[in-house]
């Protein structure tokens, strides 16, 4: 059952992904020969009336097959290289972006159900540095050092890349009025510097939130803090690349398919006992996350992603003419056997980490 919900999970995401190039080629009058959802055999083909759909057997990905995609003749009629420079950069950033529309729509979805996770702090931890510092329950994180905190997972998500670091905490205190004196808001900033927890072995302030999220009050705001939350995931994604590019966080910490499948499955056991509707938002939670963070991957500029065939685009567009469609040919292709070698890697070590 975990293989299964994983399938129809990263089936819907390569699906939303695809169709957005589709969804663009047809709009510039490419004609799309096949668009296909998975790799290898072809378990089952409709004929439509330009366009072959198919379901391949392997869940691993998908494509959108265009004509004249990687052919020099720009006479076909309907092919992709006879179009504007603009038209084919539009239709390959679709994908990504289409990624970024089905996470706003499942955060969206979570935001209208489970609220917001405001940086709300409801106990201060006796002998932590919070309590040393004079941070209060009731206070409100705003701020630390010159980064704007909105949820709370701004403020684990900056901690995790500044572990142990000095940081300036600026905190709203609302202070109870007199009997004709409204009380106030207050803004104060304390230098607090996190405490190594041994047993959870990361750095902590000694700080709870509400367990409650709090609901939105109105559309704007639901609509605010859903396209908050397709940011956050995004930046939480560039951030843990650049973990892995300084060298803070090493290959082995890489998931794939496999550790995924295995996260979906704890994911769905915890949250049964809660009922159907806890579960479901759950799985639009990670949703979220794995469409984010596969739009955001697909735009780094590397051959055979998207980025990297967008690169070429923006090269052509300053040049005035195309890169030597031979060599852009090999060059996304050497790229696409790394990304291949790369997944195995990825896989190999969700295996070696599941059967420790």
């Amino acid at each position: 059952m975990n293989i299964v919900v994983a399938i129809l999970i990263f089936g819907l995401i390569v699906l939303i992904h695809e169709y957005g190039h589709f969804l663009l080629a047809r709009k510039f009058g490419v004609t799309v020969l096949e668009f296909a959802i998975g790799m290898g055999p072809k378990i089952h083909t409709w004929h439509g009336k330009n366009t072959d759909y198919s379901l391949r057997a392997l869940p691993i990905g998908g494509f959108c097959s265009m004509l004249g995609e990687n052919d020099e003749d720009e006479k076909l009629e309907g092919s992709f290289i006879s179009k504007p420079v603009w038209q084919r950069f539009l239709i390959i950033f679709a994908g990504p972006f289409f990624n970024f529309i089905l996470a706003f729509v499942m955060a969206l979805i979570l935001i209208s159900n489970a609220g917001i996770d405001r940086c709300n702090v409801s106990n201060v931890m006796s002998g932590y540095p919070a309590e040393e510092a004079g941070i209060q329950a009731g206070d409100v994180i705003t701020k630390v050092d010159s980064q704007k905190i909105t949820v709370f997972r701004d403020l684990t998500l900056y901690m995790m890349m500044h572990p142990g670091k000095t940081m300036q905490v600026t905190v709203k205190r609302d202070t109870p009025g007199k009997a004709d004196t409204p009380g106030k808001a207050e803004y104060r900033t304390f230098e607090i510097t996190p405490k190594f927890n041994e047993e959870t072995q990361t750095y902590v302030l000694g700080i709870e939130r509400n367990q409650s999220n709090d609901r939105s009050r109105n559309i704007g705001e639901t609509v605010y803090y859903s396209l908050y939350e397709v940011k956050f995931n995004i930046t939480s994604t560039i951030d843990g690349l650049s973990m892995l590019i300084s060298g803070r966080a090493s290959m082995n910490d890489l998931s794939g398919p496999v550790r995924m499948v295995s996260i979906i499955g704890d994911t769905v056991k915890e949250a049964e006992p809660y009922g159907i509707s806890i579960v479901l938002l759950n799985l639009a939670n990670l949703i979220l996350l794995l469409s984010a963070t596969l739009g955001i991957m697909n735009l780094l500029p590397l051959p055979a992603l998207d980025g990297g065939r967008l690169v070429f685009l923006i090269i052509e567009g300053i040049m005035g003419r195309p890169v030597n469609r031979k060599v852009e040919a090999y060059i996304h292709f050497v790229g696409f056997v790394l990304l291949m070698l790369l997944m195995v890697f990825v896989m190999f070590n969700d295996v070696r980490n599941l059967v420790k």
